[in-house]
């Protein structure tokens, strides 16, 4: 049976394109922990869906035994300036969440987040443009500025920052080490499902547009471009939907957002108690509660 109207015990707070996906069916798989169903509920961020009340929100729990830790995973709720509102709502409604955030290389954060924008038809340009064209892309890279009001709503104790590449390196440690953080009896019993593959990947890297689950996945339009389309026009269009290479940022660019990612990491190194920065991001590791080299992670 479950708990009478009650709220998540912990939330995937962020970041964007930092494995929150991957992490979000991990949990929901392990026995004794129930994940909201969608992943991104977004309720505390975003105006439309927070009115429908908190009656709505407790819902989506409402198939979790007494005993299960619930969670969900939300990564509006760190996308400021774009949901200003997010925390106060939140703490009105939750006292005292357990909170995650996943940290990505800033600078890969962000290729990865234009090129989700790029495959739904959000962005178009290059990415050196999108740069000076969509401010979020840099903003949801600058963990610190995300994690200010955090801290200031609910102290440092309730705030659990992983790596990425922890994640992807050593993903049992990673997960008996959040299994701790959210109260499991025994962090030691959870076991991270080898099976299960990366989820929400864009290794495909092609752009989404009106109609393409109709006009691209459909096994009768399947059959009918194979019958009537001539293969060169097909590899034409499939050339035009798909982005080739992983983009590149020119050397201005990236010395700008480096500089920019780097004295924000300056501010969330007060928090850390080392120094993180974009030179050494990819070499750290947070799983021995210091920070130490990863001579295995990946580049």
């Amino acid at each position: 049976m479950s708990k009478l109207g009650r709220t998540p015990d912990f939330i995937i707070i962020g970041a964007m394109k930092s494995a929150t996906s991957t992490l979000h069916k991990q949990l929901s798989a392990q026995p004794g922990i129930f994940m909201s169903t969608p992943k991104e509920p977004n309720f505390f961020s975003d105006d439309p869906i927070y009115k429908r009340g908190l009656d709505w929100y407790r819902g989506l729990f409402s198939e979790a035994r007494a005993d299960d830790i619930c969670g969900e995973s939300s990564t509006h709720y760190t996308k400021l300036p774009d949901y200003p509102d997010t925390f106060q709502r939140l703490k009105s409604a939750i006292a005292n969440p357990r909170l995650i955030y996943v940290m990505r290389h800033p600078v890969d954060r962000l290729v990865s987040h234009y090129m989700h924008q790029w495959s739904e038809g959000v962005i178009t340009c290059d990415i050196n443009q999108a740069i000076d064209r969509y401010p979020e892309l840099v903003n949801y890279s600058c963990y610190s500025k995300q994690l200010a009001p955090v801290i200031d709503t609910f102290g440092r104790e309730a705030l659990m920052l992983m790596l990425f590449n922890d994640l992807k390196a050593s993903p049992q440690a990673s997960l008996e080490l959040i299994g701790s953080f959210i109260g499991v009896a025994d962090p030691a019993a959870l076991r991270w499902n080898w099976q299960e593959g990366p989820d929400n990947v864009s290794k495909n890297r092609i752009r989404r547009f009106y109609g393409y689950e109709l006009l691209v996945n459909s096994q009768p339009m399947e059959w009918i471009r194979r019958t009537f389309v001539p293969q060169v026009i097909r590899d034409g269009i499939k050339g035009y939907l798909t982005m080739g290479q992983r983009p590149q940022l020119s050397d201005s660019q990236l010395a700008k957002v480096t500089d920019i990612f780097d004295r924000d990491l300056r501010l969330l190194n007060n928090w850390l108690g080392f120094e993180l920065n974009c030179r050494n991001f990819n070499q750290m590791s947070f799983l021995t509660g210091q920070a130490t080299e990863q001579s295995h992670a990946p580049k």
